[in-house]
């Protein structure tokens, strides 16, 4: 393989993420098996934000509309997210990390069986049929005990998330799951999974994401320093400016890889931004997600959407949508916009395609 640069690994980083819009099936497929969900809407959700640019078509929550005919399903793997069945198989039967008691336990065979009778099931309707109260969440505050319930029984695969209602999950008793009949292949999938996603990756930051395999598989919490190292054994990889980068053995970032002449708002968590580290590394300044911080404490704004031109994070910018209109303010690591020719133009098409994203199918498009 030829020696590689950052401008290598930023062009690949970019192009083998952003490829060209699909089905919604295909698109998360392509994507790891996996797309990160967040509930904040500024102006909309970060899955929505993500799949926009990855299937053909896509307006704001498409992906809830069509998620009960998708083959989709909710589930914890490093994040909470949108995964598919496959990946999901990998997971399950799952171990959690906190062992209930009698009394708990108790509690959540009893929420069982109200699923079972509902058939589909509401929180606020287990909540009615059983009266459980209110426990401390771990943000500090008071949820009701029967919603945690069915938060832990769904990690714990004992349910299924069949749609939502108004963004509120809605829940069904799960098939009982075969195990895995190798565990560390299925770490190694997973792994996969991982990287097919977020490639190329600083070994860093692969070493944190396997680390973060506990959430996904806890039962096999043991397994993850040799399943970091058989993927450091079989994955393509490189020494570029004194850090070790990983990526799929089937690619090479060397190959020229087409980038357009394109703008692009991304969510937060989109594969591209994903990991802060590799993004210092690649695009030369820090971002940073503040919507949890104070808002006096924020630097770029409550819901920054990193601004990527052509292959560069140039800059960020924060959307409002009111009364059908879009408004943009942006901002720019250098301090000002790119002088270049046809900036202009393509961050005003950005703009425009963001509207129609936003634009409920059976409203009149502007």
């Amino acid at each position: 393989m030829p020696s590689l640069s950052l401008n290598d690994l930023r062009r690949h980083a970019v192009a083998r993420s952003l490829f060209a819009p699909t089905s919604l099936d295909e698109a998360v497929q392509r994507l790891g098996g996996f797309v990160q969900a967040d509930p904040l809407r500024a102006p909309a959700r970060a899955q929505d934000l993500t799949l926009r640019h990855r299937v053909r078509s896509y307006r704001v929550g498409d992906l809830e509309r069509r998620y009960p005919r998708s083959g989709l399903q909710e589930d914890f793997f490093v994040n909470y997210g949108f995964v598919t069945p496959g990946l999901r198989a990998l997971m399950h039967p799952r171990r959690a990390r906190r062992t209930w008691d009698r009394t708990r336990q108790r509690q959540a065979e009893e929420v069982l069986a109200v699923v079972a009778a509902l058939g589909e099931a509401h929180p606020a309707a287990v909540d009615a049929a059983l009266g459980h109260g209110k426990v401390k969440n771990w943000f500090g505050g008071d949820s009701r005990l029967s919603t945690e319930l069915l938060d832990d029984l769904h990690y714990r695969g004992q349910l299924d998330v069949v749609r939502r209602d108004q963004g509120t999950r809605v829940y069904a008793l799960a098939a009982p799951w075969t195990p895995p009949a190798d565990p560390q292949a299925a770490m190694d999938a997973l792994a996969d999974a991982l990287v097919q996603k977020y490639a190329p990756l600083p070994a860093a930051t692969l070493s944190q994401l396997i680390f973060m395999l506990y959430a996904a598989a806890y039962q096999w919490v043991d397994l993850r320093k040799a399943t970091l190292t058989r993927a450091k054994q079989r994955l393509a990889q490189a020494r570029v400016d004194g850090t070790d980068w990983f990526w799929p053995d089937h690619e090479s970032p060397a190959e020229g890889w087409r980038i357009p002449s394109r703008v692009r708002l991304l969510a937060p968590f989109d594969p591209v931004v994903w990991d802060r580290r590799r993004f210092e590394r690649l695009w030369g300044w820090a971002y940073r997600f503040e919507a949890y911080t104070p808002a006096a404490k924020r630097v770029r704004g409550h819901y920054a959407l990193p601004l990527l031109w052509r292959d560069r994070v140039i800059g960020w910018g924060n959307l409002k949508w009111r009364d059908g209109a879009l408004r943009a303010e942006l901002g720019y690591a250098s301090g000002h916009a790119p002088r270049e020719p046809g900036y202009a133009d393509a961050l005003q098409q950005e703009l425009d395609r963001f509207t129609t994203f936003m634009t409920p199918t059976s409203a009149p498009r502007p």
